[in-house]
């Protein structure tokens, strides 16, 4: 049997700086803070690097940073980070490669607490990871002898004009004005199969949010969405900050169906596409129709187990 070919996606080390580039911090505990963040994160790269030099496989590593062409003659991108390093990774993979997501500095509540008054101390969520320096070499052998399967997560399609755009959103995608306090104009159906499935619907706004069921506990959630059972194939939108919506009011917000599409019409002079986040983004202008669906290759995602423990419960509860 041939040995698997693995690539180890890093975070970049320099996301912490050590204390002489931090001289506008004066605090020492957030000082210390920082170098901690630092240090754990590279202990993680560490310790994963050791577990891989154990195994009978074949693994190169590449900061997140240097990546610039599809992943591709691997069989499992590992990534060590947080959710933002896997985000990063997903937009160079098709549905043909599984990826594992590692946290290398998983938030400590009790630090939160212990400097609530002070700073925020959270550190990296990793809600998609399903593994951390503690359980990643159980994990991995479990991979690696077929114990466990990756979960296929859908993604955000987006065509501009026709033209599909090279990027797939795993978290959710953001339509608005480059300027956070200008308004956005713009107008947007629901449609099946080309044809209406919604009134049109014409908004002046802070632009429009369209999440995957994976991206609907993020940015979606704390906008008074709702969570999704994360194999969920639908997506789900919301007009942010609608102005006089009147009788669409009730439009507002709602999902896609795995079957449907949102097709919007752009009116301000300018716009952005925003793709899981402000590093991926495409200039949109007056008259460009968007057309956004979950019509894209999945991911191929090894999930944390409490995710797919929520997944099932959602279901049952959604009477799915």
């Amino acid at each position: 049997m041939a040995r698997r070919r693995l690539l180890l996606l890093l975070k970049p080390f320099d996301l912490y700086p050590l204390r002489h580039s931090n001289a506008h911090i004066t605090d020492p505990q957030n000082l210390h803070y920082l170098e901690d963040r630092r240090k754990v994160h590279m202990d993680a790269i560490k310790f994963c690097q050791n577990i891989l030099q154990q195994k009978a496989v074949d693994w190169e590593p590449i900061l997140r940073n240097n990546l610039s062409q599809p992943i591709r003659n691997v069989d499992l991108v590992i990534t060590v980070g947080g959710d933002g390093t896997l985000l990063q990774a997903s937009h160079f993979m098709d549905d043909s490669v599984p990826v594992l997501g590692v946290n290398s500095d998983p938030t400590q509540i009790e630090e939160v607490e212990k400097f609530s008054n002070e700073f925020d101390a959270n550190r990296s969520t990793g809600h998609l990871c399903a593994a951390t320096v503690n359980n990643f070499q159980q994990v991995l052998d479990d991979i690696l002898e077929g114990r466990k399967v990756p979960s296929k997560l859908s993604r955000i399609s987006v065509h501009v004009n026709s033209q599909q755009l090279s990027t797939y959103a795993l978290n959710d995608i953001l339509i608005a004005h480059p300027c956070p306090a200008t308004l956005s104009r713009f107008s947007f159906k629901i449609k099946k199969e080309n044809q209406p499935f919604s009134s049109l619907v014409n908004c002046r706004s802070s632009g429009l949010r369209v999440s995957t069921a994976a991206g609907s506990t993020a940015a979606m959630l704390s906008a008074g969405g709702f969570p999704m059972p994360i194999l969920s194939q639908d997506l789900q939108y919301m007009v942010r900050e609608p102005i006089s919506p009147g009788a669409a009011s009730g439009l507002m917000h709602g999902l896609i169906k795995s079957d449907q599409y949102i097709e919007t019409t752009w009116f301000s002079k300018e716009g952005v596409i925003y793709i899981d986040g402000s590093h991926v983004c495409y200039s949109i202008q007056n008259g460009d129709t968007v057309e956004i669906s979950s019509k894209a290759p999945i991911l191929k995602l090894f999930l944390p187990h409490q995710l797919l423990s929520q997944n099932h419960a959602q279901k049952v509860e959604g009477g799915n």
